[in-house]
């Protein structure tokens, strides 16, 4: 799969494609049946490519930033995804204050007609583009009647509502890791950089591999969580740890000794030995055990409790 980061890389001998366009935050269910049209509509004009069209960063971040939401993915997750999904290339245009003054003729006439030279456009009902969002899907079919491409607009609706990265985000927001996992079609993952802590829980027995909670990320209310740990860059001089290991996951500041900075720290159940600080990894969540986190009053009253976590962890990923 090809990744472009901008127009002038994608090369004038691209193209025709089928194209599909979205910030694709999360790359749940619905864009992924995005996808899935877009293929099947490729195959029937001639097995063309498929290109997902994303952008980085999120709009609302340049227009927005007050409002901007939590990331489920960032744009290289969401082109590893995208990719999963069906798209034979993926093109992220860097958002900047040009590109959202651009009128949507302008961005079709760019973007799709002298870059992609689309031949089909799949997104959702509700998509919109250009300067103050004045494009839609009737604005796409009614260039594509003159421009020579067709346009598909898909409802994309889960089993209680329309999929959304808003839904998803409202899910995670509550701790619903089940609900998110259900939206998305996969577990919620966060990834980082595993920084040295303060080896609590080391001394406790419990060592853990811990990552800042990225404040522009989507991140878990805080409590307690059954997941996998999956180490996808080793540090330096560091072992590779290829397979997801079963973890009790804590989220939150650690309000027993006084935190501040909101963390998420993963014990591997039954390791001891690993040696993760540097590298990066990946936090898949699978379920929630328990609520906000607790300030106990003695160690031994946290210990307890950590117990029986790590018992119920085991208990949730070996779905018991």
């Amino acid at each position: 799969m090809r990744v472009w980061h901008g127009l002038d890389e994608v090369g004038p001998e691209f193209g025709p494609s089928v194209v599909t366009i979205g910030n694709f935050d999360g790359v749940h269910r619905g864009h992924q049946e995005v996808l899935g049209h877009a293929r099947t509509l490729a195959a029937e004009l001639g097995g063309l490519p498929v290109v997902a069209l994303t952008f980085d960063p999120h709009p609302m971040v340049v227009l927005r930033p007050d409002r901007a939401p939590a990331a489920i993915t960032d744009a290289a997750q969401r082109a590893e995804l995208l990719g999963a999904a069906g798209a034979d290339a993926v093109l992220v245009l860097p958002f900047d204050k040009d590109v959202s003054n651009w009128s949507p003729q302008e961005f079709i006439e760019r973007v799709l007609v002298n870059t992609l030279h689309v031949k089909a456009v799949v997104v959702g009902e509700n998509f919109r583009f250009g300067h103050k969002a004045a494009g839609h899907v009737d604005t796409l079919a009614e260039a594509g009647a003159s421009a020579g491409f067709q346009v598909v607009g898909l409802t994309l609706r889960g089993e209680a509502q329309p999929w959304s990265s808003t839904y998803i985000r409202e899910l995670i927001a509550a701790g619903d890791v089940e609900g998110a996992a259900n939206a998305l079609g996969r577990p919620l993952r966060v990834t980082g950089v595993v920084v040295e802590g303060d080896k609590r829980g080391r001394e406790l027995g419990y060592p853990t591999a811990n990552i800042p909670a990225d404040p522009g990320a989507a991140v878990p209310l805080d409590g307690v969580y059954a997941g996998w740990v999956t180490v996808l860059e080793p540090a330096a001089g560091s072992p590779a740890y290829g397979e997801p290991l079963p973890a009790a996951i804590s989220v939150g500041s650690n309000p027993t000794f006084d935190g501040v900075d909101r963390r998420v720290e993963s014990y591997v159940l039954d390791r001891d030995d690993l040696e993760l600080y540097g590298s990066k990894i990946a936090v898949d969540f699978v379920a929630r055990l328990r609520g906000t986190q607790i300030r106990f009053d003695s160690i031994d009253d946290l210990l307890v409790q950590m117990k029986k976590d790590v018992d119920a962890a085991r208990r949730s990923l070996q779905g018991d």
